[in-house]
């Protein structure tokens, strides 16, 4: 699956996209295994109340299933102005 990553996300880890091979069966599973990867990873994640989280581009939350989802995708949440 392809996981994207926008904003401060992006910066902590340090990658705008990248393709994941996981067995993760929610989201927050997936985040799980991306933080027991690197310390990056874990800078990124430390906060999940300050993320928002869309599933094949549907705003979802940490416990949405998985099942055969194609894209991830993790940014800060939006501000309007």
């Amino acid at each position: 699956m392809d996981v994207l990553y926008f904003a401060w996300v992006r910066e902590r880890i340090g990658l705008p996209k990248e393709r994941v091979e996981t067995s993760a069966e929610t989201v927050r599973d997936l985040v799980a295994e991306l933080v027991a990867r690197e310390e990056r990873y874990e800078a990124a994640f430390a906060d999940l109340s300050a993320l928002r989280v869309a599933v094949d581009q549907e705003l979802s939350d940490f416990d949405a299933p998985l099942g055969d989802a194609r894209e991830v995708a993790f940014f800060p949440p939006m501000t309007g102005g």
